[in-house]
């Protein structure tokens, strides 16, 4: 019976060692292209683990998202519905002011017949999203103030929204293990990215920055009616633009360059209905496209969410005919006759190159940010720094770990090599866990790693003094072995789960880089129970099973 159990708790071993060195040094892809030479070892190691910005060099920026300005933007938003509900509606109001400075923000719609308030109010419910704000009458003036409560929940919502937006900006750009997070006082909007392997932020940044407004918008006009300036547009308005009408430039593609228009940065302008027909949020998804693959020849093929292809669809269904503004960051990029009608795609065209027209089309699937960025902090480390992180590191892994093997061997001679196997075989598996969890290796990662090996040596330590103990009591070997692990096995718990709760605080609280160290202690422990424990109890046992009737015990 004992055979059997020592048989399977060596597979087990075994399976769980085999397994570790496969993950740690060997390859990720198809063994076809394995090389099992030493570079090609060092090569896989170096492929398999994630390793942080501060071993393998990249970027560092701090940026804060403008909540103010977010506020600002909403509250004009809210006053221009207000005053277009109102006016379709045909009630007596005469313009609005706006208020969006000193932490005030409100809304104003000044009336000419102060006795149809109630009916401007209940107008004004319909169209505008309003429930938060504070509403009072004075006069012939209704205002709308959006209280300092709601202002602080409003500004959290828009850092947690452009969290979510520049994550997903991130991701599809490719960034390897990037680590993002919120940054400072949680009122201060600020936002930590770090890349690893990004040397030049350049890109990242205009793209996290970029503007992603896809507005569909109909053209004023029934024919396709340009002006040559903002003022030419205006006059042909009275002078005065109405607030259902806007004026934007029109920046079309190469090709629809007039003889007179010969610069092609040269802009017209044309004027479009306002509110739009549909915004982009409705936008399901967004790909770059080319038929000939020649830079400059990319457009934008879009599609729609089914809310938004159903008002496309009703829209272009009775407007056949008619003119479409496709309008992008307030920009017009084309405008289509409508042919027929349309209901979940569409196309973007314009002097598209392929870098820019994938990252726009980037932009446009992840949505826009609610608020501009302004970066506060930018570092870059380079892979030389990171490259002389990693050799320190493996330094200092590669001296601790061979002093602690001196050590083990010369206290307790022949199961100080137990102890040795149990430690080599703990950082193996440390390292093939993170390599599971897909996590990051820092340099306070090390760190972790190699306080590891204390508490592992810690253990080997309480077991083996236990078992001197038994020895020194009179009891048998096998006796005394099974004792030293049953009775030191409590303490190890204790001490493991005291250290697991403070490294489990110190990812919930810390940032990337004590979070790594965080990890990587907590894999180290919890591997340790079966490297230290049940690892190092099994060569005992197999050393019995060798040699029942031994009468010392070399410890």
């Amino acid at each position: 019976m004992k055979n059997t159990s020592l048989i399977i708790r060596s597979v087990i071993i075994i399976v769980i060692t085999l397994v570790g060195i496969y993950l740690v040094f060997g390859p990720r892809r198809a063994p076809a292209g394995a090389d099992f030479t030493w570079s090609g070892i060092k090569a896989n190691l170096a492929q398999n683990i994630n390793l942080g910005l501060d071993l393998k060099g990249g970027s560092h920026l701090v940026m804060r998202v403008k909540t103010d300005d977010y506020l600002k933007k909403l509250t004009e938003n809210n006053a221009q519905a207000a005053l277009t509900a109102a006016t379709d509606a045909k009630l007596p109001v005469s313009g609005d002011t706006i208020i969006a400075e000193n932490g005030t923000f409100q809304v104003n719609l000044n009336l000419t017949d102060p006795s149809q308030a109630d009916a401007v109010i209940e107008e004004v419910k319909k169209k505008v999203e309003f429930s938060q704000w504070t509403q009072s009458t004075s006069g012939p003036t209704i205002s709308w103030t959006l209280p300092t409560r709601v202002q602080e929940t409003f500004k959290e919502q828009a850092v947690e929204q452009a969290l979510k937006i520049i994550e997903s900006r991130i991701n599809a750009f490719g960034v390897k293990e990037p680590t993002l997070q919120r940054h400072g006082a949680q009122s201060s909007g600020q936002i930590l990215l770090q890349m690893p392997g990004v040397d030049d932020p350049e890109r990242i940044k205009k793209l996290i920055g970029a503007e992603s407004n896809l507005s569909l918008m109909k053209v004023a006009t029934d024919s396709y009616q340009t002006f040559p300036s903002e003022d030419a547009a205006k006059q042909s308005l009275g002078g005065t633009v109405p607030p259902n009408r806007k004026i934007l430039p029109l920046v079309e593609r190469d090709d629809a360059v007039t003889p007179t228009q010969q610069d092609p940065n040269a802009k017209t302008f044309m004027i479009v209905e306002y509110p739009a027909i549909v915004e982009g949020n409705e936008l399901r998804d967004a790909r770059a496209y080319s038929q000939t693959g020649a830079d400059g020849d990319y457009q934008i093929q879009f599609n729609l969410k089914p809310a938004g292809a159903a008002k496309f669809g009703e829209w272009t269904g009775k407007n056949i005919g008619k003119y479409l503004a496709i309008v992008l960051n307030g920009e017009i990029k084309s405008a289509p006759v409508i042919q027929g009608q349309i209901f979940d795609s569409g196309q973007i065209q314009g002097r598209f190159t392929k870098t820019s027209a994938e990252d726009l089309a980037l932009t446009l699937r992840s949505g826009a940010l609610p608020a501009e960025i302004e970066y506060q902090e930018e570092r870059t480390v380079g892979p030389s720094l990171g490259a002389d992180s990693i050799d320190a590191g493996v330094r200092a892994s590669v001296g601790g770990l061979l002093f602690v093997i001196i050590f083990m061997l010369f206290y307790y001679r022949g199961s100080g090599i137990n102890a040795v196997v149990a430690l080599v075989l703990n950082m193996l598996l440390t390292m093939a866990g993170l390599i599971v969890l897909d996590s990051t290796l820092t340099l306070p990662g090390i760190a972790g790693l190699i306080l590891g090996v204390g508490m592992a040596v810690d253990s080997n330590v309480l077991i083996f003094e236990r078992m001197r103990e038994e020895l020194r009591a009179g009891h048998p070997i096998a006796d005394s072995i099974s004792m030293g692990f049953d009775r030191a096995f409590i303490t190890i718990i204790d001490t493991h789960i005291t250290t697991i709760i403070s490294s489990t605080i110190l990812y919930l609280y810390g940032s990337g880089p004590i979070r790594g160290f965080a990890v990587t202690l907590v894999l180290g422990l919890l591997i340790n129970l079966f490297s230290a424990v049940f690892v190092s109890r099994t060569i005992f046992m197999w050393l019995l099973e060798r040699n029942p009737e031994a009468k010392t015990l070399s410890i």
